[in-house]
């Protein structure tokens, strides 16, 4: 509740002015059975009736707008506390550490993001001003029929009782129930996600109805939580107005023989009995603003287990703070690591243990090793998605704990190996790295990685907006290196760049990549080592560790592993044959 509360404290002024209309509204609908008795008792009297209908009549009026406006700002607030939790959760996801991001399904988050928070809606804001409404009209409800008839409250009371207390034991349920059923559609969002991501394997696996079974099994699991919620929802409402409807039988069964008596006036018993038909309206709402309750507090735990998400430090001041950076002595290298061990959990083995690696100012270094080695998690290291648990890595000679992640990746660029496209056009795509970039800058690069033309045929030119379909795995990377060459970086991270282009492409690209080596550092994750041959520097990765460092041919004479691998690979050891 505490949590859900959060959501909705910077609007409480609107939800106590929202509040208050209810109230008015409600009292206007209370007022409504006695101005109702004083119509009767005008006609018995032969008095006159101007006063009673006019009375009448400004009560449906001003109830009606106070009705609206009230409904709208609930509306309104409603929508603003679903807008202000999506977008604290979109920020922390992407504010997110990596492994922190990464370890559970794309598509479950999302469902927090989307699904969850339409939950609150009601929650947060109608729900409480309902609730208190309800039992202040419940409340308002019987204290009038008290005052029109004692004898008759009772037997109402005893009614609204049991239907109190079988609400009290049924509500516990449908909230677990909804929880369930929320816990597995998040299931079902990131099973599926995952399965659209992977659908042309899926389908040359022939595997259509086996995947789909198991996404399914999610949805079934949730629509029997479900079905659950629904079967105890309907047997409180049921309860709920076989309860009213008994104590209106009861009222009129009773308030006949005490009007047969002389103990009560008919228009007495019509007034009590209009408020015994409008008991529906509290009672019914206390139900539904229960119901959306508890399923907001069930949705408000899922969105608080997002809270739980560790974030990367969005501000750390320097330890030595300058105005402007001063600049690295000129063999200072730009990236060391210096005894680095870094793992992915406080209990998993190492992925890297021990890496003493200094990256120069200028030139190419690739670091190859078979699968599994630690290659990708260097990178993770570099680019400070992982912290290390032993050794540390400066940048310019001074440690990575003097800077912010983004000092950091603002002197980096890197290119993936999946090279995912960001959503958005090819403009979006490439000034992702480079905001203020102009139109010629972008048509530069991207003449480097020969992909002007294709974009100049195309209909809408930069402004075609792309999907994971419309391009090709190739040009995916193409479009990757052309938004890192943008930014111009001191370091120019690659992980295999150019694995899926065709020969001359790749001679093209390989020539931007060493133009680009004589002006600042490139360091490359080599999984075709034909990529490397012509690279300053070889480091070879086994079992996390350094196991050797030196040029193609030196190590192709002193070293195993890279002579196993470069054989594994049919590459020539003479560099003008490959």
């Amino acid at each position: 509740m505490r949590f859900l509360w959060s959501f909705t404290r910077p609007y409480r002024r609107s939800l106590a002015l929202a509040l208050l209309l209810a109230l008015v509204g409600s009292g206007m609908g209370l007022a409504t059975p006695m101005v109702t008795k004083g119509v009767l008792d005008a006609l018995g009297s032969s008095g006159s009736l101007q006063g009673p209908l006019l009375a009448l009549l400004f009560l449906l009026v001003v109830g009606s707008a106070v009705t609206y406006w009230q409904w709208t700002l609930i509306g309104a607030l409603g929508e603003r506390v679903v807008l202000r939790a999506r977008e604290s959760m979109v920020h922390r996801f992407l504010r997110a550490t990596v492994p922190a991001v990464t370890r559970r399904p794309p598509g479950e988050l999302a469902t927090r993001v989307t699904s969850d928070t339409v939950l609150l809606h009601e929650a947060a804001t109608s729900a409480p001003v309902g609730l208190i409404n309800a039992v202040i009209m419940l409340l308002g409800t019987l204290v009038l029929m008290g005052v029109l008839d004692l004898v008759l409250l009772g037997t109402v009371v005893v009614a609204v009782a049991v239907v109190g207390a079988l609400f009290a034991v049924l509500m516990p349920g449908i909230a677990t129930a909804q929880r369930h059923a929320q816990d597995h559609l998040g299931r079902l969002g990131g099973n599926l996600e995952g399965a659209l991501r992977a659908i042309r394997t899926v389908k040359a696996g022939r595997a259509e109805d086996r995947t789909a079974e198991r996404i399914v099994a999610d949805a079934r699991t949730s629509a029997e939580y479900g079905i659950r919620a629904v079967r105890r929802e309907a047997l409180a409402w049921t309860i709920a107005g076989a309860g009213i409807q008994l104590a209106i039988v009861l009222v009129l069964g009773v308030g006949a023989w005490r009007v047969s008596e002389g103990a009560l006036e008919v228009s007495s018993l019509v007034a009590f009995l209009l408020y015994a038909f409008g008991l529906m309206e509290p009672v019914s709402e206390l139900g539904q603003n229960v119901t959306a309750l508890q399923s907001g507090i069930a949705a408000a735990e899922r969105i608080r287990e997002t809270e739980d998400l560790r974030t990367e430090e969005a501000v750390r001041r320097p330890a030595r703070q300058t105005s402007v950076r001063e600049p690295a002595a000129p063999d200072t290298p730009v990236l060391e690591l210096r005894d680095v061990t870094a793992a992915y959990g406080p209990d998993a083995e190492p992925a890297v243990r021990g890496v003493d690696l200094a990256i120069p100012r200028r030139g190419h270094t690739a670091i190859v090793g078979p699968s599994g080695a630690g290659k990708t998690t260097l990178f993770s290291l570099v680019l400070r998605f992982l912290e290390p648990t032993g050794g540390e890595l400066l940048l310019d000679g001074r440690p990575y704990r003097d800077h912010t992640h983004d000092e950091i990746r603002s002197r980096l660029a890197y290119v993936e190996q999946d090279t995912p496209i960001v959503p958005g056009t090819i403009r979006d795509n490439l000034l992702l790295s480079r905001p203020g970039a102009t139109d010629a800058e972008l048509r530069r690069v991207l003449d480097a990685v020969r992909l002007a033309e294709k974009v100049d045929a195309l209909d809408d030119g930069l402004g075609t907006p792309l999907s994971g379909t419309a391009v090709s795995g190739g040009e995916r990377q193409r479009i990757a290196l052309a938004r890192a060459l943008l930014r111009a970086p001191d370091v120019l991270l690659l992980d295999e760049a150019t694995a899926q282009l065709d020969g001359l492409t790749e001679a093209a690209v390989q020539g931007c990549i060493r133009a680009r080596a004589e002006t600042g550092a490139v360091v490359t994750i080599a999984h075709r080592l034909s990529t490397v041959i012509d690279v300053d520097t070889v480091v070879v990765l086994d079992e996390g560790r350094i196991r050797a460092r030196g040029s193609h041919d030196e190590l192709l004479a002193t070293d195993v592993l890279y002579r196993e691998l470069v054989e594994a690979l049919r590459i020539s050891a003479d560099p003008q044959a490959v």
